[in-house]
């Protein structure tokens, strides 16, 4: 028999941890009516189902989307928030949502809670978790986490909820070495290396694909959300400029803009140019499978979840961001600085079959060593029980 006291872990069980994903419940679910499939959410996912895996509780806190609260998505317990437009504008931020998310948290009642990504619900979580004796554990989602430049874009309320959070936070992973770098020289955190994974395919299928369409038009793939922060109207240049490789854009406007209008427009008059919209996460794989390059047109990222959807099938990266420099550095694919070398990087690769043959097999080898659940999530499992030993030992 154990002896539990609140904040405590008892020492004949697992830790329980609860993932607060407002986003989340499309990925958790598959509803196709809820179009928002973040990277984050996909990776807070994969850890959440690794979990479940090893037996351990695991819970989330999403919005509202009139789904029943705490209903088992996976073998997760899913508990929800708020809806997003219930409340008075100007008054809503406390109730119902501060409120909302607080007590979808207290019906958690996890040991430890986990947040990604730089937002107000980064210090509220930090908040509640401080004053219930719980563990929070809050991890990079991009280069707006560990950058205070780009962070004063945001809203002011953003930046101070979050630099509140960021400190309260009982450990702090960061996705790449220059991310840990960041917070080391931005803001004085110490933070854990905990590399993005995603799930493993078939090298048989990936082969047979392969080598059946380099015969035909290159086929290049674009994934992301269309706004300014990707630079969507790149790839239309780039587009203009390829006449005979096929473009495929899978996205669609977080909101609507005129500049998200107006490209969408010149899409649909590019010969060249196929849009396909929002797709859920489950329905990507043949958009995948059927191309031969990812192109990435962000200035920043975090460690781009396509990346390493497009690697495990052997897919190589055009790409004008280079986490750590992995691309370059491991054969991956080809970095360009701008259009003109988009352009000549995807000419090479449609004119030399063995070049993209070298890259692809580099791509699904680095994904192997680095990237496999079994690689990096044991390492996430360590940090959790840390955390948790931490606060058992001080209760002590």
């Amino acid at each position: 028999m154990s002896i539990f006291v609140e904040g405590q872990v008892p020492t004949t069980r697992k830790p329980r941890i609860c993932f607060v994903a407002l986003n989340a419940y499309n990925v958790l679910s598959g509803r196709e009516d809820i179009q928002h499939t973040g990277g984050a959410e996909v990776q807070q996912l994969q850890i959440a189902s690794w979990l479940v895996r090893q037996g351990y509780g695991v819970s989330f806190v999403t919005l509202d989307h009139d789904q029943a609260d705490g209903i088992e998505k996976r073998g997760i317990r899913v508990h929800k928030a708020y809806a997003k437009e219930d409340g008075i504008p100007g008054l809503r931020f406390l109730y119902p949502r501060w409120s909302g998310l607080w007590k979808a948290m207290a019906r958690a009642d996890a040991d430890v809670y986990y947040q990604r990504g730089p937002e107000c619900e980064t210090g509220q979580v930090a908040l509640w978790c401080y004053l219930h004796r719980r563990k929070f554990i809050f991890a990079a989602a991009n280069a707006l986490s560990c950058d205070p430049q780009l962070m004063q874009q945001e809203p002011w309320r953003e930046r101070a909820f979050y630099r509140l959070g960021v400190r309260l936070a009982d450990a702090v992973t960061a996705q790449t070495k220059t991310q840990q770098e960041q917070f080391r020289r931005n803001m004085g955190l110490e933070t854990e290396l905990i590399r993005n994974c995603g799930q493993p395919s078939s090298t048989s299928a990936l082969r047979e694909r392969s080598l059946g369409n380099h015969t035909e038009s290159m086929r290049v793939l674009w994934v992301g959300r269309i706004n300014q922060v990707k630079r969507f109207e790149w790839l239309l240049d780039v587009a203009e400029r390829c006449p005979n490789t096929i473009f495929e854009v899978v996205g669609a406007p977080g909101s609507s803009s005129s500049y998200a209008s107006s490209l969408i427009a010149r899409a649909n008059g590019t010969p060249n140019v196929s849009m396909h919209g929002y797709v859920p996460h489950g329905g990507m794989d043949k958009y995948y499978r059927r191309c031969h390059v990812l192109c990435c047109t962000s200035p920043y990222e975090g460690f781009p979840n396509t990346f390493l959807e497009a690697w495990v099938l052997g897919m190589p990266v055009v790409s004008t961001f280079d986490p750590d420099g992995v691309v370059a550095g491991n054969g991956l694919g080809w970095v360009a600085q701008d259009v003109d070398e988009i352009v000549t990087c995807l000419g090479r690769v449609a004119k030399s079959p063995e070049l993209w043959f070298r890259a692809s097999n580099a791509a699904r080898e680095y994904y192997l060593r680095n990237h496999t659940p079994e690689v990096s999530l044991p390492l996430f499992e360590r940090l959790l029980l840390r955390v948790t030993e931490c606060e058992k030992n001080s209760t002590s």
